[in-house]
């Protein structure tokens, strides 16, 4: 059932000011916030997440003047359609991430307070980052990837299944079954016949029939990966034979970086913004006489993760990497340290191959923010 919008009476902003627009994403309704040039709340309104209600979330924000931007929470969520139909029609957008606690604590929890400080954010410089387009190949990328980290998941349970079944199974089937690795255990369980009939089974028939299903599954799932794998290497090579070309860096490796990176190459501003991205920059750790720096635990942790193979790759085969960890390591730097740093150097040399690929992609028009048009 649609919600009619709620408008808060208050001072019509300036003429020529901007009016900055933050959203409360969900799954069925957004939630709008609307605040002048100074910071003042306009108004809120609530519309259905749709095209008709994006439609008409434009043009209530156009009724209060000229546009500046809207700030949204979750586009790559509840957010992702919005955000494609407004950049799609000019106007510009910003990622807000969700309201910190302090602020919630001091405000209380709604989506009204939630939107309007998604329209602060915005107002205050304290969200720039500008959400992933989802309109090019790294989306490609990303739904097959997602598919194949599920079936990996899946396989995964089986097996464990499979071992723990094992485990319990009567003595017969046990000790028939418990010295076999896994690929056999799955071909032996998958090729169990059972018997049909109208009784109750036992716990031996019970065991080998749960044992059979849970192998097939496993085959099921392996076959799912082979597939995607495949779907994804020619994905990655359409997309970035440079990244391929690089050494340590697969299939899996160059979508997870491109995928961290988006679709949209403006995003990248810097080599410097791509490592805070995927968790390798330095942060400073420094107070009084003490001048450190310590291990970047956030960003992206799957980005982290590629560049990590990346530079264990090179630890296991590259001459110069053997020796720079050699000379770290005289210097009394710990491992982890000296891992970062390879994850840094490695973040330096894909960030121009990486930015490269996505420049060459055909990509939306992206056009400067609109005037109040729906």
């Amino acid at each position: 059932m649609r919600r009619r919008g709620r408008v808060r009476p208050g001072t019509p902003p300036a003429p020529g000011a901007g009016v900055t627009i933050g959203v409360d994403t969900h799954a069925d309704l957004h939630v709008a916030a609307a605040l002048d040039a100074v910071g003042r709340l306009l108004g809120t309104c609530a519309v259905p997440s749709t095209p008709a209600g994006f439609a008409e979330r434009a043009g209530w924000a156009g009724g209060w003047g000229r546009v500046a931007g809207f700030g949204i929470e979750g586009t790559g969520c509840y957010g992702a359609g919005l955000a494609r139909w407004l950049r799609a029609r000019g106007y510009a957008v910003v990622e807000v991430d969700r309201p910190q606690r302090q602020f919630r604590r001091r405000r209380g929890k709604s989506d009204p307070v939630d939107a309007e400080a998604a329209a602060r954010a915005v107002l205050a410089g304290a969200a720039s980052a500008q959400p992933k387009a989802g309109d090019g190949p790294v989306e490609a990328l990303r739904v097959v990837r997602l598919a194949r980290t599920s079936a990996v998941k899946a396989r995964t349970q089986a097996a464990n299944q499979l071992h723990a079944l094992v485990v319990t199974a009567p003595e017969p089937l046990r000790a028939r079954l418990r010295a076999l690795p896994l690929a056999a255990l799955v071909d032996r369980a998958a090729a169990f016949r059972i018997a049909s009939g109208a009784s109750v089974p036992g716990p031996l028939a019970a065991t080998r029939f749960a044992l059979r299903l849970l192998a097939r599954r496993y085959r099921q799932r392996t076959a799912e990966i082979r597939a995607l794998e495949a779907h994804l290497a020619a994905l990655a090579a359409a997309t970035a034979p440079a990244l391929l070309a690089v050494r340590g860096v697969g299939a899996e490796v160059a979508a997870t970086l491109r995928i961290a990176a988006g679709d949209n190459p403006e995003r990248l501003r810097s080599e410097a913004a791509v490592a805070h991205r995927c968790g390798v920059a330095p942060i400073p750790a420094s107070s009084g006489k003490v001048v450190r720096h310590r291990l970047n635990r956030g960003g992206d942790r799957q980005a982290n993760r590629a560049l990590h193979v990346v530079a264990l790759v090179r630890l296991r085969w590259d001459a110069r990497t053997r020796a720079y960890v050699a000379r770290r390591t005289a210097e009394g730097r710990p491992k982890l340290e000296i891992l970062r740093c390879l994850k840094r150097y490695v973040a330096r040399q894909l960030y121009p191959l990486l930015r490269a690929s996505l420049a060459d992609q055909p990509s939306a028009p992206h056009l400067p923010a609109a005037a109040g048009a729906a």
